[in-house]
């Protein structure tokens, strides 16, 4: 089974964009170029902020759900919690 992400976009107008899909990276070029979700079209993608891996699209959709109905201050750390916990994975201090 293929893993699903949550990921959170920064745009610039400061707003944060949150969404899930399979391919990361193929998904946020999509926003660059404009042809992802009708909310980046306008507000065009500044930065990736934070990636969190769910085993498969049902709990990628729940923990959507809930990110979606944090206020921008609790998006923004969340995000800063998710990029400070793959920063530590990365560096081999899990």
């Amino acid at each position: 089974m293929k893993a699903w992400f949550l990921y959170l976009i920064e745009c610039v107008d400061g707003s944060i964009y949150t969404g899930i899909t399979t391919d990361v990276a193929a998904r946020y070029a999509a926003h660059q170029r404009g042809v992802g979700a009708r909310y980046t079209r306008s507000r065009p993608p500044q930065r990736l902020l934070a990636v969190e891996s769910h085993p498969d699209r049902a709990s990628a959709s729940r923990a959507e759900y809930r990110v979606k109905q944090l206020a921008p201050t609790a998006k923004r750390a969340y995000a800063a919690c998710l990029a400070a916990a793959a920063g530590e994975r990365s560096d081999g201090q899990a």
